[in-house]
């Protein structure tokens, strides 16, 4: 969902005040011209913010600009294939999003395939998203919910902004793994979805936190959990899922790749200097405005993290019956 103006324009601002370190660091073999990170979703929201913060720092760091392409369409499959068809040359990055690993099952036929042909650098961040209820349902706890879901089979309606969405899978990892009933009502994007949330048209949405929190501190919706892993800061009293549901997750990991074939020395390169812009407390502070939680570690840290979630929404995708629209 976008963000309002004022608030976008400062979250991205926010990257030029950061401290000017050494440019010494950077090999003068690379870059030498302008690098593109292409962002499969439209400005304004949480992915885009994020390519934007890293972009302004490595364009300030290395003396050449980080350029933000957003290519919107296909569920991001449009961005992904534009970059690996890219030469693989350091030149033309990736930020990569849920749904490329959603894709990969959810779609039956595709160009490419994202696992083999997008070369992992690093994890940027994960983005939980929020069990939020109207408050005309009568329910104000994960347990609560599921006994009322069970004796109202196929009678409570959960939003998604579309199916294939990371908020449409976590709601079915939700059904899969507690045997509720939900209706599925599929919208074209978060923002009409979580409207017809707050109107009462549905009753539940697992929905992006940074879209959703402010409907929750005004009481507007119902916060039931939260399905990260471990709590969040932003939303500090809200348990979280897996504390009624074992071993429930989902959550939005956000990234950055290259083509495949992409040499090892840039790839490492990106990884170090983008983990060190993480570590800032600055940037740090400017991602939990977001909900986010900034995370970092080795290409291969995130190897192993794209083959996992491509496995565990495969499942997730299998059960649901659901196909690409």
């Amino acid at each position: 969902m976008k963000l309002p103006r004022r608030k976008f324009l400062r979250l991205v601002a926010g990257a030029a005040a950061l401290p000017d370190l050494s440019r010494l660091a950077w090999s003068q073999a690379y870059p030498t011209r302008p690098v593109r990170i292409v962002v499969g979703l439209a400005p304004g929201g949480a992915a885009d913010i994020i390519a934007r913060l890293m972009g302004q720092w490595l364009s300030q760091q290395s003396g050449q600009q980080f350029i933000i392409e957003n290519r919107t369409g296909a569920g991001t499959n449009i961005a992904a294939e534009a970059v690996v068809r890219a030469p693989a040359d350091g030149y033309t990055l990736l930020l990569t999003t849920g749904a490329n690993v959603i894709n990969a099952t959810l779609y039956e036929k595709l160009s490419f395939d994202f696992q083999r042909d997008i070369a992992p650098v690093v994890l940027l961040a994960r983005d939980p998203h929020v069990m939020a209820v109207h408050p005309a349902v009568p329910a104000a706890t994960v347990p609560e919910f599921i006994t009322l879901a069970k004796a109202n089979p196929g009678r409570i309606t959960m939003a998604s902004g579309g199916t294939g969405t990371t908020g449409h899978v976590a709601g079915e990892l939700f059904k899969m793994q507690t045997g509720v009933d939900l209706v599925h009502v599929p919208y074209r994007g978060a923002a009409p979805a979580l409207s017809d949330l707050v109107g009462g048209q549905v009753q539940i949405y697992f929905t992006p936190m940074s879209a959703a929190v402010e409907y929750i501190r005004n009481g507007r919706l119902r916060a039931l959990a939260v399905t990260s892993a471990t709590r969040s800061e932003a939303l500090a009293s809200v348990p979280t899922v897996s504390e009624f549901v074992p071993g429930f997750e989902a959550s939005q990991a956000y990234g950055i790749g290259a083509p495949r074939s992409t040499p090892a020395a840039i790839i490492e390169k990106l990884n170090v200097e983008m983990n060190a812009v993480l570590a800032r407390p600055a940037v740090k502070a400017r991602l939990a405005e977001l909900g986010e939680t900034p995370l970092g570690g080795s290409s291969a840290d995130f190897a192993r993290l794209i083959a996992d979630e491509i496995e565990k929404w495969g499942r997730v995708v299998r059960f649901s019956g659901a196909r690409a629209e």
